[in-house]
């Protein structure tokens, strides 16, 4: 069975660069970000593994844990880690989860069940371990993007998404295409024209079921 969103995201205990972790205990009552990577020592990944670190600061404002996963060991993450420093400029303060076994690339539907990892391996080997998930305080996942590798992640777009889940959890309210934070937002089918004014304000109906609304504030 694929993964899917609003499936509980599989809980796991690994071995990381900062010891063992048990994945739903890690994450507690935050929102996660998975970033799964082929293969230690590639150039796009190190580039985007930089990018995690530069954000260090915007994971922690929309208090969000980050970690990473490579189906290589800890001690090469360790040794990679200080090229993705090296790259980035500051300092790369998340952990990375040894996934040799692959049963992390397997439990969140990466890889085919058979799936192994040969003798001299190149990153075309695992190349499909290229998603990001990120999960709720409830260990739902709430969003998956998988990208080939030869085109690097798009961060913005990843904080985006991240501040639009945030944005519309537990709220009768979407986001539209291209959707910023403090923009206005939709208000739900399941709520009338006069619900949704007394929920959220003025309604701009551009048609009978689109209708905009002030983001509410949290």
């Amino acid at each position: 069975m694929s993964l899917r969103i609003n499936d509980i995201a599989p809980d796991f205990t690994a071995e990381t660069t900062d010891g063992e972790i048990s994945f739903h205990e890690w994450l507690g009552d935050s929102y996660g970000i998975i970033f799964s990577h082929p293969k230690d020592f590639t150039p796009v990944c190190t580039t985007e593994f930089g990018a995690v670190a530069r954000l260090a600061e915007e994971w922690e404002k929309r208090g969000t844990k980050v970690v990473g996963v490579s189906v290589d060991s800890a001690d090469d993450h360790r040794k990679w880690k200080r090229d993705i420093e090296t790259f980035a400029g500051c300092p790369a303060n998340f952990a990375i989860i040894d996934d040799t076994s692959l049963k992390v690339a397997k439990l969140y539907d990466m890889l085919p069940a058979e799936a192994y990892l040969p003798d001299g391996r190149t990153a075309n080997d695992s190349a499909t371990v290229r998603t990001v998930y990120i999960i709720g305080p409830d260990k739902k996942v709430r969003l998956m993007m998988t990208y080939p590798m030869s085109v690097g992640r798009n961060f913005a777009e990843i904080l985006r998404a991240l501040d639009a889940v945030q944005a519309t959890d537990g709220v009768p309210i979407a986001t539209p295409a291209d959707w910023r934070p403090g923009e206005d937002v939709i208000a739900a089918l399941s709520l009338t024209d006069e619900q949704a004014e007394a929920k959220f304000g003025k309604v701009d109906r551009k048609l009978p079921y689109l209708r905009f609304v002030a983001q509410p504030q949290r």
